[in-house]
Protein backbone atom coordinates (compact mmCIF):
# COMPACT_ATOMS: atom_id res chain seq x y z
CA UNK A 1 0.00 0.00 0.00
CA UNK A 2 0.83 3.23 -0.79
CA UNK A 3 0.96 6.54 1.19
CA UNK A 4 -1.02 9.48 -0.67
CA UNK A 5 -1.75 12.88 0.25
CA UNK A 6 -4.48 15.45 -1.69
CA UNK A 7 -5.43 18.38 -1.65
CA UNK A 8 -9.57 19.15 -1.67
CA UNK A 9 -10.65 22.74 -2.47
CA UNK A 10 -13.89 24.17 -3.02
CA UNK A 11 -15.71 27.95 -3.72
CA UNK A 12 -18.81 27.21 -5.49
CA UNK A 13 -22.30 26.28 -4.06
CA UNK A 14 -21.85 24.73 -0.58
CA UNK A 15 -18.30 24.02 -0.53
CA UNK A 16 -18.19 21.96 2.83
CA UNK A 17 -20.71 19.59 1.58
CA UNK A 18 -18.19 19.30 -2.19
CA UNK A 19 -15.65 18.63 0.21
CA UNK A 20 -17.05 15.78 2.41
CA UNK A 21 -18.28 13.98 -1.30
CA UNK A 22 -14.54 14.40 -1.98
CA UNK A 23 -13.00 12.49 0.61
CA UNK A 24 -15.78 10.04 0.53
CA UNK A 25 -15.96 9.08 -3.07
CA UNK A 26 -11.90 9.10 -2.28
CA UNK A 27 -11.72 6.18 0.33
CA UNK A 28 -14.56 4.51 -2.17
CA UNK A 29 -12.56 4.27 -5.37
CA UNK A 30 -8.97 5.10 -4.36
CA UNK A 31 -8.72 3.56 -0.59
CA UNK A 32 -9.14 4.12 2.79
CA UNK A 33 -8.63 7.86 4.28
CA UNK A 34 -6.54 7.72 7.36
CA UNK A 35 -6.38 11.37 7.88
CA UNK A 36 -8.13 14.56 7.09
CA UNK A 37 -6.84 17.86 8.43
CA UNK A 38 -9.94 21.07 9.20
CA UNK A 39 -11.22 22.85 6.56
CA UNK A 40 -8.55 26.19 6.24
CA UNK A 41 -10.59 29.50 4.33
CA UNK A 42 -8.32 31.07 1.73
CA UNK A 43 -8.66 33.56 -0.62
CA UNK A 44 -8.35 32.73 -4.38
CA UNK A 45 -4.41 32.33 -4.78
CA UNK A 46 -3.02 33.89 -8.59
CA UNK A 47 -6.78 33.89 -10.20
CA UNK A 48 -9.39 35.81 -10.64
CA UNK A 49 -12.01 37.45 -8.72
CA UNK A 50 -13.90 34.99 -7.00
CA UNK A 51 -15.22 33.31 -4.04
CA UNK A 52 -13.08 32.37 -0.86
CA UNK A 53 -11.95 28.58 -1.44
CA UNK A 54 -12.43 25.96 1.54
CA UNK A 55 -9.97 23.50 1.74
CA UNK A 56 -8.87 20.46 3.17
CA UNK A 57 -5.79 17.42 2.84
CA UNK A 58 -6.05 14.20 3.03
CA UNK A 59 -4.02 11.28 3.51
CA UNK A 60 -5.14 8.15 2.23
CA UNK A 61 -3.54 4.31 1.44
CA UNK A 62 -4.13 2.71 -1.88
CA UNK A 63 -2.63 0.06 -3.83
CA UNK A 64 -3.30 1.84 -7.30
CA UNK A 65 -1.02 2.96 -8.87
CA UNK A 66 -0.61 7.05 -9.48
CA UNK A 67 -2.02 7.43 -12.86
CA UNK A 68 -5.55 5.94 -11.72
CA UNK A 69 -5.24 7.57 -8.38
CA UNK A 70 -5.03 10.67 -10.80
CA UNK A 71 -7.68 9.38 -12.83
CA UNK A 72 -10.17 8.65 -10.22
CA UNK A 73 -9.82 12.55 -9.00
CA UNK A 74 -10.55 14.04 -11.75
CA UNK A 75 -13.98 11.63 -12.40
CA UNK A 76 -15.20 12.37 -8.86
CA UNK A 77 -14.29 16.02 -9.73
CA UNK A 78 -16.03 16.14 -13.05
CA UNK A 79 -19.15 13.65 -10.95
CA UNK A 80 -19.24 16.67 -8.96
CA UNK A 81 -20.37 19.48 -11.79
CA UNK A 82 -16.45 20.69 -12.01
CA UNK A 83 -16.13 22.35 -15.03
CA UNK A 84 -12.22 23.52 -16.81
CA UNK A 85 -13.60 26.51 -18.98
CA UNK A 86 -11.29 29.26 -16.33
CA UNK A 87 -7.89 28.90 -15.73
CA UNK A 88 -8.29 29.05 -11.74
CA UNK A 89 -11.70 29.62 -12.02
CA UNK A 90 -14.39 28.68 -9.53
CA UNK A 91 -14.88 25.21 -8.87
CA UNK A 92 -17.38 23.13 -7.29
CA UNK A 93 -14.64 20.54 -6.10
CA UNK A 94 -11.26 20.56 -7.12
CA UNK A 95 -8.95 16.91 -5.84
CA UNK A 96 -4.88 17.64 -6.37
CA UNK A 97 -2.60 14.53 -5.64
CA UNK A 98 0.21 15.70 -3.96
CA UNK A 99 2.49 13.21 -2.96
CA UNK A 100 2.54 9.46 -4.06
CA UNK A 101 4.42 7.50 -1.58
CA UNK A 102 7.62 9.78 -2.10
CA UNK A 103 7.42 9.07 -5.69
CA UNK A 104 8.78 11.58 -8.66
CA UNK A 105 6.69 11.38 -12.05
CA UNK A 106 6.61 13.61 -14.89
CA UNK A 107 4.20 12.98 -17.67
CA UNK A 108 1.76 15.28 -19.76
CA UNK A 109 -0.65 14.45 -17.10
CA UNK A 110 0.85 13.87 -13.82
CA UNK A 111 3.72 15.35 -12.11
CA UNK A 112 4.28 14.45 -8.78
CA UNK A 113 5.13 15.81 -5.99
CA UNK A 114 2.61 18.29 -7.31
CA UNK A 115 4.11 21.45 -8.39
CA UNK A 116 4.07 24.74 -6.10
CA UNK A 117 2.44 22.38 -3.45
CA UNK A 118 5.30 24.20 -1.00
CA UNK A 119 4.36 27.73 -2.26
CA UNK A 120 0.32 27.15 -0.76
CA UNK A 121 -0.78 28.01 2.30
CA UNK A 122 -3.74 26.00 1.78
CA UNK A 123 -1.85 23.25 1.02
CA UNK A 124 1.05 23.48 3.11
CA UNK A 125 -1.17 24.13 6.62
CA UNK A 126 -3.45 21.63 6.44
CA UNK A 127 -0.93 19.44 5.66
CA UNK A 128 1.30 20.34 8.42
CA UNK A 129 -1.49 19.56 10.98
CA UNK A 130 -1.78 15.77 9.83
CA UNK A 131 1.38 15.42 8.98
CA UNK A 132 3.61 17.65 10.78
CA UNK A 133 6.97 15.56 10.62
CA UNK A 134 6.28 15.27 6.93
CA UNK A 135 9.52 15.56 5.08
CA UNK A 136 8.54 17.47 1.85
CA UNK A 137 9.68 16.97 -1.64
CA UNK A 138 12.46 20.10 -0.98
CA UNK A 139 13.84 17.99 2.26
CA UNK A 140 11.91 20.49 5.02
CA UNK A 141 9.60 19.29 7.62
CA UNK A 142 5.96 20.28 7.07
CA UNK A 143 5.58 21.87 10.53
CA UNK A 144 8.19 24.10 9.82
CA UNK A 145 7.51 25.21 5.99
CA UNK A 146 4.03 25.96 7.39
CA UNK A 147 5.73 28.71 10.21
CA UNK A 148 7.68 30.29 7.25
CA UNK A 149 6.81 34.25 7.27
CA UNK A 150 5.94 33.39 3.26
CA UNK A 151 3.27 30.99 4.09
CA UNK A 152 1.70 32.63 7.52
CA UNK A 153 1.47 36.14 5.16
CA UNK A 154 -0.94 34.07 3.17
CA UNK A 155 -4.44 34.52 4.78
CA UNK A 156 -5.55 31.05 6.06
CA UNK A 157 -8.38 30.93 8.79
CA UNK A 158 -8.89 27.62 10.01
CA UNK A 159 -12.82 26.58 10.37
CA UNK A 160 -14.32 24.86 12.84
CA UNK A 161 -16.09 21.87 11.80
CA UNK A 162 -17.58 18.43 11.97
CA UNK A 163 -15.73 15.13 11.48
CA UNK A 164 -15.36 13.50 8.37
CA UNK A 165 -16.81 10.26 8.26
CA UNK A 166 -17.94 7.89 5.55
Amino acid sequence: MATVYFGLGSNVGDPESHLQYGLRELAARVGPITKVSSTYVTAPYDAPEQPDFHNRVAECETDLPPEEVLTSALAIERARGRTRDQVRGPRTLDIDLLLYAGEERETQWLELPHPRMEERAFVIVPLAEIAPDLILPSGRIARERAEDPDIQNQRVQKQPNGIFSI
